[in-house]
């Protein structure tokens, strides 16, 4: 949280308790994301202070027009901004809140694609939970 604003969110390996004490605003995201987590058709309306370039907040207004359980493909999300699948793939990468700018919606062709600059391990095991959480896979 900065200046009323959340800025980026962290996939951290192992729960973290008392970070609601340290910023103002966080109960209402972590309500958000509790939010979510209960129901997969929740849509994220928290003030996000997003620093990026021009192209990656195009492409992060867009992820978030994604809805629930219907991915899209790198390349078919790239038509639709008039772009390239790999530097949609490169601002997915760049998201600085995954989850609430739902980068995990888009996929590859012939699979999952990556998440959070990894295409295998912890995080895509994330990304898995995360499109079957939305009743996709």
């Amino acid at each position: 949280m900065s200046e009323g604003g959340l800025k980026a969110i962290e996939y951290l390996s192992s729960p973290q308790q008392g970070y609601r004490q340290e910023a103002p605003g966080l109960d209402r995201v972590v309500d958000a994301i509790e939010a979510y987590l209960h129901d997969p058709t929740w849509r994220f309306d928290l003030d996000l202070i997003l620093l990026g370039t021009a192209f990656q907040q195009r492409v992060w207004k867009a992820l978030q027009a994604i809805p629930p359980g219907r991915p899209l493909t790198y390349g078919r999300l790239a038509e639709k901004i008039g772009s390239g699948a790999r530097a949609v793939g490169n601002a997915c990468r760049a998201n600085p809140c995954p989850l609430v700018i739902p980068c995990h919606r888009v996929v590859g062709v012939n699979g999952l694609g990556g998440f959070a600059g990894e295409r295998g391990g912890e995080k895509l095991e994330i990304k898995r939970w995360l499109l079957r959480h939305e009743g996709w896979l």
